[in-house]
């Protein structure tokens, strides 16, 4: 059944594929991957895998979208009719689901610390009192589990709307606030004593901190930070107009992304420095490092506000992403079950999250491979579902849709120079493919 929503407009799509793809990943996950991997190293290498694997596979789930105008399974079904290939779109259902479960987690303790910025309970407190705070806070079962299902709550709210005065009307406000936002903090955060080490930790790379273990997160982050691997954005271009420009579309989202990212970092790492904290602090850096810097800064827990706030609209609009996939694929096009399986599987989702939400409290001595149930179902995401997701893609585009028809595709909506369209389908049929197991198979070994 071809999809009855569409995208009201060329800007609302990019804000919407661009909020998928600025969320955690860029705002959470890579100042604290960066910081645990080397700064301006892990950066560099994150960068080329996004621009010549994340940006090739970002287009190529595009046209697998707008192609079909169908949801992430029937569309591999149309591309491939009577094979298994379309067990892509169902594995990035399972990805997003297990995703989502544990990213509703940080969700709700994004939400958790802005009712205590608000309420004052961060004023004053030293380094050691934000980390015993911070310890409670996740530590506590009825206060992480309310959170977190009103940050489901939000995001089945806004899906169940639909398309257009959900998903679209919501990023289109979002993401304007979030740069605006951005921008004051990076002010802030850049005229402090000693900022520049930290902006030097980001863009001067020492390539001795470079492990097969850091190029496989750069590659996972890639993937995560795009939204790439789970047919997210097959998703989201099937509700895109045949008229608009599959390229410009993707460099616009690449494009915005990467900048949301080094904004993050120009926000973050100066004010870490300029304290003398540590800025490979892991997961919790957000959480238990940033408010000791902004209680120690003029006006500071009003910046922390502006700083969650961000944050939770970031978070939210990637949310939002994860669980219309689900969504589309289950409600197959019909407008009128989007709202009822949106809670149906909203409210599942936020079930099968509970462990990961009680992984630092009553269930931190459980662990699977070593892991607590948070850090695997993180680590199963991005390290192997994401990989393997964009492994198949990459396979599939180049192999299963002939060149023409992708060039024909590719040319609507104001053209794809032949030159520019030959590197890509070079770096999606050969180079992509290739780089993904190369990296898999020495991390492996390794």
């Amino acid at each position: 059944m071809k999809n009855t929503e569409q995208w009201s407009s060329k800007i609302g799509f990019i804000m919407a594929a661009a909020g998928s793809a600025i969320g955690l990943g860029a705002i959470w996950k890579f100042p604290y991957i960066a910081g645990i991997s080397g700064g301006g190293a892990f950066f560099f290498v994150f960068v080329l895998f996004t621009i010549f694997l994340g940006l090739p596979l970002l287009i190529a789930e595009f046209v697998v979208g707008r192609k079909t105008q169908k949801n992430a399974v029937e569309a591999y079904q149309e591309l491939a009719p009577g094979t298994k290939w379309h067990l892509i779109g169902y594995l990035g259902i399972i990805t997003c689901f297990i995703l989502l479960s544990f990213y509703s987690v940080i969700g709700g303790w994004i939400i958790s610390y802005i009712w205590k910025t608000v309420t004052g309970q961060l004023n004053g407190l030293s380094q050691e009192q934000f980390g015993e705070l911070f310890g409670t806070t996740i530590q506590d079962p009825f206060g992480v589990l309310i959170v977190q299902g009103l940050f489901m709550f939000i995001t089945i709210f806004v899906v169940a709307k639909g398309v257009q005065k959900g998903i679209e009307k919501t990023s289109e406000i979002m993401m304007p606030i979030l740069f605006i936002l951005f921008i004051a903090l990076i002010i802030r955060s850049l005229t402090l004593d000693g900022a520049m080490a930290g902006v030097s930790f980001l863009f001067k790379p020492d390539f001795g901190q470079i492990t097969p273990e850091t190029i496989l997160f750069a590659l996972g982050q890639s993937f995560f930070a795009l939204s790439v691997g789970v047919s997210v954005m097959v998703t989201y271009s099937s509700y895109l107009s045949k008229q608009e420009s599959l390229l410009r579309s993707a460099v616009s989202i690449v494009g915005l992304n990467l900048f949301i990212i080094l904004l993050a970092g120009l926000a973050i790492f100066p004010a870490v420095f300029s304290f003398g904290l540590k800025p490979d602090a892991g997961p919790v850096l957000l959480f238990n490092v940033l408010p000791v810097v902004f209680n120690q800064m003029p006006l500071g827990m009003v910046f922390f506000v502006a700083f969650l706030v961000l944050f939770l609209f970031a978070a939210l609009t990637s949310a939002f992403s994860m669980l219309e996939i689900i969504v589309s694929v289950i409600a197959k096009g019909d407008v009128q079950k989007r709202a009822k399986w949106a809670w149906i599987i909203g409210i599942a989702i936020f079930l099968f999250g509970i462990p990961s939400a009680l992984s630092f409290g009553v269930l931190s001595d459980v662990s699977i491979f070593g892991k607590s149930i948070f850090d695997a179902a993180d680590y199963l995401v991005s390290n192997v579902l994401m990989p393997i997701g964009a492994l198949l893609i990459s396979i599939f585009v180049p192999r299963k849709i002939k060149k023409s028809s992708l060039y024909t595709e590719l040319s609507l909506g104001g053209g794809f120079p032949l030159g520019l369209f030959n590197i890509w389908y070079f770096l999606i049929r050969y180079i992509a493919p290739i780089a993904i197991l190369i990296v898999s198979y020495h991390v492996i070994r390794g």
